[in-house]
């Protein structure tokens, strides 16, 4: 074990590290602001909602994500037209393109996540407010938005750790995040064992940093499910 060299390595890991959390976290907005139309067309009754909406989940979560990377990196290039577009500077970039595939592929998960939480609520609470007389966007504001993201949570904690495993990936297509910091270095020094330890070792430190944050967000937002005995201890 050259342990010299994990000491070495680890600031430009770190720096690999911080393309990662730029993919992961821009990934899971534009994924989230692309998901929740998805999964409102999901539970709609319209064939022309539902059936676009279907088809988009369906591909992207039985396609492989490399696939995918592969698609947007490699399969775009192919199009005059788009080469022509105003698009091109950034479907070149590997960096945009990683953010492109990622994002179309947690929007897919992200999606079928929120489906769950929305039909999981109960359809008494909907039938009451439209007894009430409110309107739809109301509806959603009001009674199904908050239920259904605090039900989402544990679902979505998942995806976003799956999505920063998958990250991973991005160095397939020559981006330098953490796996592609990790290789770089192992080709210039020949010691594939301590470095990918060490690139081992910081992912798991950034998965239980976010597991712990997602577990308070959960913990916080459900309170009401807790026995009151519980919260007049914790209190």
């Amino acid at each position: 074990m050259d342990f010299a060299l994990m000491l070495t390595s680890i600031p430009d890991l770190l720096r690999g590290s911080i393309i990662t959390f730029e993919l992961v976290g821009l990934s899971m907005l534009l994924g989230m602001i692309l998901a929740v139309p998805l999964a409102l067309m999901r539970v709609s009754h319209r064939l022309w909602f539902f059936v676009p909406s279907y088809a988009y989940i369906f591909f992207f979560r039985g396609t492989p994500l490399l696939v995918q990377i592969f698609l947007v990196y490699y399969g775009l290039s192919q199009f005059d037209q788009i080469k022509g577009s105003m698009l091109w500077p950034f479907l070149r970039e590997p960096y945009w393109c990683a953010i492109i595939a990622f994002t179309l592929n947690t929007a897919a998960y992200t999606g079928e996540i929120l489906r769950g939480a929305i039909l999981a609520i109960p359809h008494g609470q909907i039938e009451a407010a439209k007894a009430m007389g409110m309107s739809r966007f109301l509806l959603l504001r009001r009674i199904i938005a908050p239920q259904a993201l605090v039900l989402a949570l544990p679902g979505y904690s998942n995806e976003l750790i799956l999505l920063l495993k998958g990250s991973a990936l991005a160095s397939t297509i020559t981006l330098l995040e953490l796996t592609g910091i990790t290789r770089k270095i192992i080709a210039e020094t020949y010691k594939p064992f301590e470095l990918f330890l060490l690139a081992a070792c910081i992912y798991v430190l950034i998965t239980f940093v976010l597991t712990r944050i997602f577990n308070w967000v959960e913990h916080h937002y459900t309170a009401y499910r807790r026995p009151p005995e519980e919260m007049e201890a914790q209190g």
